[in-house]
């Protein structure tokens, strides 16, 4: 096969540099590959004081997490990270070139998008500056800390159903339904047998050091934590510029990969919340090393494509 005539910069270009983006990194790092970690600084857990439920690093501050892991990767050689937004991707002959918002090109021969997702909260007052703390996506990172306090789930479809029902392991748990719909008999007993109460009436604020929830009729409920399940969207448009091809999730889309974490466009591997809609610090760093792995492999191959 005739050899490329374009040069590249890189072997890999990862676009995100979080809890998956490093991990996929660090795979590629110890392969004595050359990498670029293009990172925006702009993590979907941001907004979290402590990740829990992630082995070894239960209760630390993801600011922690992420700079030690960071200091970690930074010891190799044959890594490279820029604090930028990467602005664009394209397909250049075999390989990929990269823009960012400075202006700057760079090229690789693999690309790994681990860009995460962007939350879409529920319009209600009160609710967005409680993110993170008392309004909360997995009782399995959060639901332990209320210690069996009151609690609720806000209903914007019929997934809230799984939600209620998990929720009283975590305290006593009210439905607000919030015209969101409304459960069949089959539901209602479910609901019974897990003992949640069922709110009809609107949510019109919330309030409080914790989760106070106001209704519209006057009412208000006391809460330790809401438990929400937001809409989701890519937090980049680099996988769309490239081709690459999404399915529709339950709470927004995400991007398909084969089992290799190969996209629809060959030498661009996902890994992170963009591709398995589900935020977990754990399920992130997983799919980052199985990325990492796929793309050097890809890399020993890559002549003979």
């Amino acid at each position: 096969m005739e050899e490329n005539p374009m040069q590249h910069d890189f072997d890999t270009i990862i676009i995100g540099g979080s809890f998956a983006g490093m991990s996929a990194a660090l795979q590629l790092a110890r392969a004595r590959q050359k990498i670029l970690v293009l990172d925006d600084n702009v993590r979907r857990n941001r907004f979290a004081r402590h990740s829990h439920g992630f082995l070894g690093q239960d209760g630390t501050s993801p600011d922690d997490i992420i700079a030690s892991s960071r200091a970690q990767l930074l010891k190799y050689p044959t890594l490279s990270w820029e604090n930028t937004l990467a602005q664009s991707a394209e397909r250049a002959e075999r390989m990929f070139k990269v823009t960012t918002e400075t202006g700057q090109s760079v090229v690789s021969r693999t690309l790994i998008l681990a860009t995460g997702v962007t939350d879409t909260l529920p319009d209600v007052p009160g609710l967005a500056e409680r993110w993170g703390d008392h309004v909360f996506h997995c009782p399995y990172c959060h639901g332990y800390e209320f210690n069996q306090q009151p609690l609720g789930v806000l209903a914007s479809s019929e997934l809230a159903m799984h939600q209620a029902l998990m929720l009283p392991d975590w305290g006593p748990t009210t439905l607000f339904l919030n015209n969101a719909f409304e459960p069949n008999d089959i539901q209602l007993a479910q609901l019974h047998r897990r003992k949640v109460t069922l709110e009809h009436t609107p949510i019109a604020e919330i309030t409080g050091d914790q989760a106070t929830v106001h209704l519209t009729d006057g009412r208000n409920i006391p809460l330790a934590g809401l438990l929400i399940q937001p809409r989701t969207k890519i937090s980049s448009p680099l996988a769309s510029q490239l081709g690459c091809a999404f399915a529709d999730g339950p709470l927004g889309p995400y991007l398909q990969t084969d089992a290799m974490l190969e996209t629809t466009i060959p030498g661009v591997f996902a890994c992170g919340d963009a591709m398995i809609a589900a935020g977990s610090v754990g399920l992130a760093v997983g799919n980052g090393i199985k990325a990492g792995t796929a793309a050097h492999h890809c890399l020993i191959f890559w002549d003979d494509a």
